[in-house]
């Protein structure tokens, strides 16, 4: 990331001058609100201050990532939409505390700083200071900012104990709907399939041993024909079976190949373009052909989409797929099963999975993973499906 010029770098610091002011406030009013909650005016005071913390806190927060080059994400727990549980909520979430002790430091300290930033540069005399002082202060308040408004190290590996142990579930969950549903196709395929194809055979075998058999060849002739048919269709169902676990032309073509003989089977015009330098795990390629399967598959059912696109990237140790139709729509994940299930199977792999879709269109989804490739063992490819 580029560094700040020292323009923008002032810019923040008066920035800060003016936030400080409101910060001052509302510490003053949080704890007002929080000695008054004995009384509603307490909670009426605590759902102003608490919402309007957070939001000088986030411009605090990015000017401090801005300055220091890093990547802050906002450290807050969600929040129910239900007003008095989304004050509950706020109120014992641990960063609450942390912002309100971060604004005693900007309305006190670091309100110092950011003022003495401003005057070196009014003053001729400071001018030299201010040219050579300005970013090492600047980056010691944004240090100081960040160890009151980011997420600790503690508190990081709770969170990611939180994560894991979410994403435990869900895959346990996943893992037994995929069990459950083997087991049915395969009680409807290729076990009922198998049930035809022993009865066949058995009137075959009967009509043998019967003495009048070779008065009816062709009675005994269509059940043998009838028992070839029942296998050639249990083969089929088992392949559909197979296909449905990790199917052959992932494993021989690779994620790149395996979307666009997805894409060859819409009924829509889908563009495919891979920029992939290598392969991800299989298990990695398994879990992102299955989430494009069902996103097309969305497309197909319900999108009432003229074309497609699908662009596989690999940036920054993550594999990123992108699918956009130009369709109505209105799509969101927990709509229906098949969108959640595709958040559950990456969740496994600490993938995500972000959904654009404005009711009229165009829906554009974003699966990423985190992984690095193997050698290469498929080239790039681009075209139409």
């Amino acid at each position: 990331m580029t560094e700040p010029s020292r323009a923008r770098l002032t810019g923040y610091a008066a920035a800060q001058l003016l936030l400080g002011v409101v910060a001052l406030v509302l510490f003053v009013l949080t704890v007002t609100g929080a000695a008054l909650m004995v009384v509603w005016v307490g909670g009426l005071l605590l759902a102003i201050s608490l919402p309007l913390t957070r939001l000088v806190a986030d411009a605090h927060r990015h000017m401090a990532a801005g300055v220091l080059g890093l990547e802050v994400p906002r450290p807050y727990r969600p929040v129910p939409r239900h007003p008095w549980h989304a004050l509950v909520a706020v109120a014992r979430d641990p960063m609450s505390y942390r912002d309100l002790a971060w604004t005693v430091w900007a309305c006190t300290f670091g309100w110092v700083v950011a003022l003495i930033c401003v005057l070196e540069l009014l003053a001729v005399v400071t001018w030299p200071l201010w040219w050579w002082t300005l970013r090492p202060k600047m980056r010691a308040r944004s240090q100081i900012d960040l160890w009151f408004l980011a997420t600790s190290r503690t508190e990081k590996l709770e969170q990611r104990v939180q994560v894991l142990t979410e994403t435990r579930a869900d895959v346990v969950d996943t893992a037994a709907a995929e069990l459950r549903r083997l087991e049915r196709d395969l009680h409807d395929g290729p076990q009922a399939r198998l049930v035809a194809l022993s009865m066949s055979l058995g009137l075959a075998e009967q009509r043998l041993s019967q003495e009048g058999w070779a008065e009816d060849p062709e009675g005994a002739r269509r059940l043998v024909s009838d028992a070839r048919s029942t296998t050639s269709a249990a083969i089929s169902d088992l392949r559909s079976v197979v296909r449905g676990i990790h199917p052959p032309v992932l494993a021989d073509r690779g994620l790149a190949g395996a979307v666009q003989a997805l894409a060859l089977d819409m009924a829509v015009p889908v563009t495919v373009t891979a920029e992939l330098d290598g392969r991800p795990p299989a298990p990695v390629e398994s879990a992102l052909y299955f989430a494009v399967a069902e996103c097309l598959a969305n497309v197909g059912k319900h999108a009432h989409a003229e074309s497609a696109t699908i662009v596989l990237t690999h940036d920054g140790g993550r594999v990123r797929v992108r699918v956009v139709d130009d369709g109505v729509g209105g799509a969101h994940v927990d709509a229906g099963t098949g969108m959640l299930g595709v958040r559950r199977r990456l969740a496994a792999f600490d993938g995500t999975m972000s959904v654009s879709s404005p009711s009229g269109g165009p829906t554009e989804i974003t699966l990423e993973v985190p992984c690095d490739l193997s050698s290469p063992r498929t080239t790039p490819s681009s075209g139409p499906g």
